[in-house]
């Protein structure tokens, strides 16, 4: 077995729920959908052809936050667009801005001081027996070449660049079965966590874990329709959450010391 890493930054990040209809709430970690295009943007791969190749039970895909994150709501003063007119026979048009602004609610993330750190993830890809091919393909890109397209956090202006790519080889992957409280490094799904400990003394890194709702997987390509969602827990902060587990995780052996993992579509 092989995982693949590297790290993904930018100053600011916004990854959209998909059901929030009139205002623009965020997750605070890319569901596995948008590291899908994150994958696919740096390849070069065409829009929408790649759902299939990069699938749940092609490739894995692990997260973990590095730096402290917060969201914070700001106002975007659009245009208010009921009417494009005629352009052609006269000026007149709302998109011109003759019929005004309207204000709409963003949700952004951001490090917790902007001027010391920024949005921030290791992300980290393993391929199954079906994924053999896509993750040859994947690994091969990312250390032959550079990134093809724009790389960016949730929305094209939010640029970001990714860095310190590695390659975990076997002999640097252990897979443990354990059954008693571990450090989990990485984003959890729900449903393998038999229990969460929380210490008094350590409470300074508890304050900020969060459970979600992301999605996980598309039907098809060309066809955008959610079929997978995955429930995830995770920290907001570098500090792991201490867990304990009803399946085996990956402990990788990194030169600042070994990181115990676990994919999010299990």
């Amino acid at each position: 077995m092989e995982i693949l890493s590297f790290k993904i930054g930018g100053k600011m990040a916004h990854f959209r729920k998909y059901y929030a209809n009139n205002t623009a709430f965020s997750f605070t970690i890319p569901p596995r959908t948008t590291l899908m295009g994150i994958l696919a943007a740096a390849m070069g791969l065409p829009k929408d052809s790649y759902y299939e190749d990069l699938a749940s039970e092609k490739i894995n895909f692990g997260i973990r936050v590095l730096c402290p994150l917060k969201k914070s709501f700001h106002r975007l003063n659009f245009l208010s667009v009921k009417s494009i007119g005629d352009v052609s026979k006269h000026w007149s048009s709302d998109l011109r801005g003759e019929n005004g602004r309207i204000q709409t609610p963003f949700e952004i993330i951001t490090g917790w001081d902007m001027a010391k750190c920024q949005v921030e993830y290791q992300i980290f890809i393993a391929g199954s027996e079906l994924g053999k091919d896509s993750f040859e393909k994947i690994k091969r890109h990312f250390f032959n070449n550079d990134p093809v397209f724009n790389i960016s956090l949730g929305i094209a202006n939010f640029n970001a660049n990714i860095s310190e790519i590695q390659l975990f080889n076997k002999n640097e992957i252990t897979e443990i079965d354990d059954k008693d409280f571990i450090f989990m490094h990485s984003a959890v799904p729900v449903n393998i966590v038999e229990e969460l400990k929380f210490n008094r003394e350590e409470y300074e890194c508890y304050n900020f874990i969060e459970e979600d709702m992301l999605p996980g997987d598309f039907v098809g390509n060309q066809n955008r329709e959610v079929r997978k969602m995955n429930k995830l827990l995770f920290s907001i902060t570098p500090n792991p959450i201490r867990v304990k587990l009803n399946v085996p995780y990956y402990q990788l052996d990194t030169e600042s010391g070994k990181l115990n993992i676990q994919f999010m579509d299990i």
